[in-house]
């Protein structure tokens, strides 16, 4: 006898076709969002779309904002315009060479600046709450890679500010 998920539990499922290293992905839902995904040369592909790997980057990115504008959201903190730099450094050894080991990127590095309202406690607390809450942080930092996250307050413009 199958249990029923908990109301809480929303389902995200994506069908994948391709040939190659190339793949045609579809989010299901109401939406239907296609997009697509390839390899570099290196690694057999034609480097026609991005790469997997630069797509679970820009996961982390996209799902930490919308972490944090839930998080800015419980805590009265008004958030206004981001910018995100994210470097993995990947070891293809495991990935192109077959060598033992983990295929997992060794580190990721997140430098987030977001322009906010938020007193220098309130933010620490935003950003210690948005890792704990984000999926896909957590999917990386679980995953026992080396995580750095360096986030930098911004002032809000004066208009953003008075809301």
């Amino acid at each position: 006898m199958a249990l029923s998920p908990k109301p809480s539990v929303v389902p995200f499922a994506v069908h994948g076709e391709g040939t190659g290293v190339a793949q045609t992905l579809t989010a299901e839902g109401d939406a239907g969002h296609v997009f697509h995904a390839d390899a570099y040369p290196a690694f057999g592909g034609a480097d026609s779309a991005p790469s997997p790997l630069f797509y679970a980057l820009g996961s982390l990115t996209s799902c930490n904002q919308v972490t944090a504008s839930l998080v800015a959201k419980d805590l009265g903190i008004t958030l206004g315009a981001w910018t995100f730099d994210v470097r993995g450094d990947l070891d293809t050894d495991v990935l192109v060479g077959g060598a033992d080991g983990n295929a997992n990127f060794d580190r990721v590095e997140v430098r987030a600046t977001v322009e906010t309202d938020a007193a220098p406690e309130a933010f620490a607390r935003l950003v210690s709450e948005t890792e704990r809450r984000c999926p896909v942080t957590q999917l990386f930092k679980r995953s026992g890679l080396e995580f750095v996250n360096d986030w930098t307050p911004a002032p809000l413009p004066a208009a953003a500010a008075r809301g």
